[in-house]
């Protein structure tokens, strides 16, 4: 197994369990007690998790509130990305879509185009490209949990690869010039990676309160992304000019 399939795998050990002793992730992983005091050493060097006697217990970031919320916040801002981001796309093209509120605002400006097809685990996004009846929405299976209005999980990992798409438009919950894009939880985070895995070209989509910030589990290096759109404010932010040194395109909305 390599090193960052075995940090995800204790994220998401993390994630349900808070507290995870050491014995219970070499077990897990099926790797040495040895090789998880290095994985812990590194992660707590990063701020994921916090070492304590006999495992680890999680820090960080504070999971992202209800899409509902989300939707209701940065308007103007999400707005003006989907915009910027609607203009990059050609009738014809393949796209994935992961789940959230400015790649919903996405979906909307899109209307305007036609013959796409749209290949999202979103089932607002979904819903919004069907009711264009201009371009096929592609909704894709897998698990849905409560509260969260998208499929997940290995079925829909294993979807996104049946797929090639020409672009991946992503919006993750942060974004740094060290880390790349990251999500707060590894599921979406699982789904992202798949999409920019699977696509000619990543596209980021991130307001200027993600930039310079950092989230548990990264899912796209800096040096794969192909275009980051965000709004104006973000020109302000030093973290943009060390992002700009390595993404080859940025548009502001």
């Amino acid at each position: 197994m390599l090193q960052e399939e075995r940090h995800q795998r204790i994220r998401a050990l993390l994630a349900s369990a808070h507290r995870v002793s050491t014995d219970r992730i070499a077990g897990d992983l099926g790797v040495s007690r040895e090789t998880v005091r290095r994985d812990i050493v590194e992660l707590e060097a990063r701020g994921e998790l916090r070492r304590v006697h006999g495992g680890v217990v999680a820090v960080g970031p504070e999971p992202e509130p209800p899409i509902a919320v989300r939707s209701q916040v940065r308007q103007k801002e999400k707005r003006a990305i989907a915009k910027a981001a609607a203009r990059l796309v050609t009738p014809g093209q393949t796209l994935f879509l992961d789940f959230g509120s400015t790649v919903s605002a996405l979906a909307e400006e899109l209307a305007s185009l036609a013959g796409l097809t749209v290949i999202t685990n979103s089932f607002d996004v979904a819903q919004i490209v069907a009711n264009q009846n201009r371009s096929r929405a592609v909704l894709l299976g897998g698990r849905v949990d409560e509260g969260i209005p998208a499929t997940f999980g290995e079925g829909t990992i294993a979807e996104i690869h049946r797929y090639r798409a020409d672009m991946a438009l992503l919006s993750p919950v942060a974004l740094h010039p060290r880390y790349g894009a990251t999500s707060f939880d590894p599921r979406e985070a699982e789904v992202a990676r798949a999409m920019v895995g699977n696509a000619d070209r990543a596209v980021i989509l991130a307001d200027h309160s993600k930039i310079g910030q950092t989230s548990r589990v990264s899912f796209c290096p800096v040096d794969r992304i192909d275009t980051l759109v965000t709004d104006g404010r973000s020109r302000e932010l030093p973290e943009l000019a060390a992002l700009a040194a390595t993404v080859p395109d940025i548009l502001f909305g």
